[in-house]
């Protein structure tokens, strides 16, 4: 079925999974509330080649999936939004309205993404991108404790997304983490986009302590990133076009609209 880890998680309201994509080392995470009679669920930043595996675990799980979300407009992977809407036509894919792609519903800062009881809290996060955001689950007696920030590229684990393309600005990734996430409780649990040393889980009290470069100052941090020497993603001319159009590549169907909150 694939790869993919379980978190404890202390709460008997939240299913939650982690799932893996090997070719872009991408993170995609699962969350439901299963005491809600229908048993709604969400997937954060889904992949085109394990969308499959995805729908399939939704439906062992007795899941009814109706958001696909995603963190921003991804260049290293086609999401998979589009395939996912495809074999499951109710649900909705969602983005942030600053990444100028399409989807069915758009979201802002502060928005809030309700799935049962549960939902995810928007907390605009660019740097990486424009449209860059994090989701946070809820704050609240109701909600699952600690708390679980999905960071998208903004926040890696010991590092962060480069700066370098797609409207990216050192200076504002450096100051999104530090006002949008390193804001949240240091028991917050950090779930980013990718990972590529094995890592799966951290907390902002951990980043804030030992990540090598958001634990910097503004300068020396926009020098480290001004110095990357990175490649060019060698999915970026595929994946940005699709990722605009939702992974939709053939659908020429207009979307959006705002979310409700």
């Amino acid at each position: 079925m694939g790869d993919y880890t379980t978190v404890s998680v202390p709460s008997s309201k939240l299913l939650f999974r982690q799932l893996f994509e090997k070719e872009s080392s991408t993170n995609t995470y699962l969350l439901a509330d299963v005491t809600h009679p229908q048993k709604p669920a969400l997937l954060v930043d889904p992949v085109d080649k394990t969308a499959d595996r995805d729908i399939s675990i939704i439906k062992e799980l007795g899941l009814t999936l109706i958001y696909a979300i995603n963190t921003h407009v991804h260049a290293d992977h086609v999401t998979g939004t589009g395939v996912i809407k495809n074999k499951v036509p109710e649900v909705k894919s969602i983005i942030s309205k600053a990444s100028n792609s399409k989807a069915d519903l758009f979201v802002e800062h502060g928005d809030k993404i309700h799935f049962g009881n549960l939902f995810l809290e928007v907390r605009a996060t660019p740097g990486h991108t424009l449209g860059c955001v994090t989701y946070v689950t809820g704050d609240g007696p109701d909600q699952p404790q600690p708390r679980m920030a999905f960071t998208g590229d903004a926040l890696l684990i010991r590092g962060c997304g480069r700066t370098d393309f797609q409207g990216g600005s050192s200076l504002q990734l450096y100051n999104s983490v530090h006002s949008q996430i390193f804001t949240l409780p240091k028991d917050t649990f950090v779930y980013p986009a990718h990972d590529y040393k094995g890592f799966t889980v951290s907390t902002v009290g951990e980043e804030m302590l030992f990540n090598p470069r958001l634990t910097k100052d503004e300068d020396t941090f926009k020098s480290i990133m001004e110095n990357l020497n990175l490649p060019y993603p060698k999915m970026i001319d595929v994946a940005v076009p699709a990722n605009m159009v939702c992974g939709l590549q053939d659908v020429t169907k207009k979307s959006c609209e705002p979310l409700a909150t």
